[in-house]
């Protein structure tokens, strides 16, 4: 939903609006959970439920349940054969709660910066359509009639989906019976630290950003430092001590360390393994990363600490030039975010 409330604020400009989320999938259909259809009585349309095979048949579902008031469950599963045919890659089954309005507080947790969940009610008994509102900082909200004991397993329910960083369908117990949840999470927006302005930090920064990371290029050289280099990403001159200290690193940042220089690389090393960073990249041959390990057990680190470096920096993706580096990089970065196994080249 995040990447619709522009579209959203012009559809609704205009009068009513609905909305479709993908609360589960199976087989090879192209949107993951929590990729949505706006659609307005007119016949206007945002986002995307299906990448193009259902999106009709979705928007007719959410002017019906504009018209019943009563928000429903509806699935869809394309064929390869007719995939084909439409001119898509792939066929899959989907499953979608229709709402006959976006509710407030939906737009209020898109907006937000991060860690809210809205848990709703999509089947089982109790209100269909009811939900629980996790805000940044933990503050629950009730929406629509749930008692207060059910509303307290929701809100549960959804601060442990935070810690998946994904939406995702689940089942909780209730005195009258079980209740299946959507759990539409809006996670914290992921940071990037790179240390070093150089020419791979450039590619970096441009493929991080429309990966909807907070990127921000540290350097203690000010000519590194420049808007035409780094036009949209955040600038901080400073040796490694001073950038960590303002930048607050923690377990939602991932540190690329790539200026080549022992007296910026080294400490900023030590920084970013003593601190909470979920990635730690270091740039260097692999004798270099040997030595720098070994270097480190001398200053005390344990093994485990040493063993969150990842260097060489990047999956082996054979590539050279910056922006092949970069490339290598990020995934490796996004590998490590959504708990993949990393694996090395020989």
């Amino acid at each position: 939903m995040r990447g619709l409330l522009e579209e959203y604020q012009l559809l609704v400009a205009s009068g009513p609006v609905g909305r479709a989320v993908v609360t589960r999938v199976w087989g090879s259909a192209p949107r993951a959970e929590g990729a949505c259809l706006l659609a307005s009585l007119d016949g206007r349309m945002a986002g995307s439920v299906s990448g193009g095979c259902v999106e009709t048949a979705a928007a007719e579902e959410i002017r019906a349940v504009m018209a019943s008031g009563i928000a429903k469950k509806a699935g869809w599963g394309v064929s390869h054969e007719r995939a084909w045919e439409m001119g898509l890659s792939c066929g899959g089954t989907i499953e979608v709660f229709v709402e006959p309005a976006v509710r407030p507080e939906l737009i209020e947790a898109a907006r937000s910066p991060g860690n809210a969940v809205l848990a709703t009610v999509i089947a089982g008994p109790g209100p269909i359509g009811a939900a629980v509102l996790v805000e940044p900082g933990g503050r629950s909200r009730t929406l629509g009639q749930i008692p207060e004991v059910t509303a307290q397993r929701i809100g549960g329910a959804a601060t442990a989906a935070l810690t998946r960083l994904q939406s995702s369908v689940e089942t909780i117990p209730t005195d009258d019976g079980e209740l299946e949840l959507f759990l539409e999470v809006f996670p914290r927006r992921p940071a990037l630290l790179i240390f070093g302005g150089v020419h791979i930090a450039m590619a970096l920064a441009r493929l991080a950003g429309p990966l909807g990371y907070r990127t921000v290029v540290a350097d203690g050289r000010e000519g590194f430092l420049t808007r035409e280099r780094f036009p949209d990403a955040e600038l901080m001159l400073g040796w490694p001590d001073d950038v960590f200290a303002r930048m607050g690193v923690d377990s939602n940042t991932s540190v690329c360390i790539l200026t080549h220089d022992p007296k910026f690389d080294e400490p900023a090393l030590e920084l970013a393994l003593r601190s909470g960073a979920c990635y730690v990249g270091a740039i260097g041959s692999r004798r270099t990363q040997a030595d720098r390990r070994e270097r480190l057990r001398g200053l005390g680190f344990a093994e485990a600490d040493i063993a969150r470096l990842r260097g060489p920096i990047g999956l082996d993706l054979g590539g050279r030039a910056p922006e092949e580096i970069a490339l290598s990089i990020m995934a490796e970065i996004t590998a490590t975010r959504y708990g993949r196994p990393i694996v090395k080249g020989a």
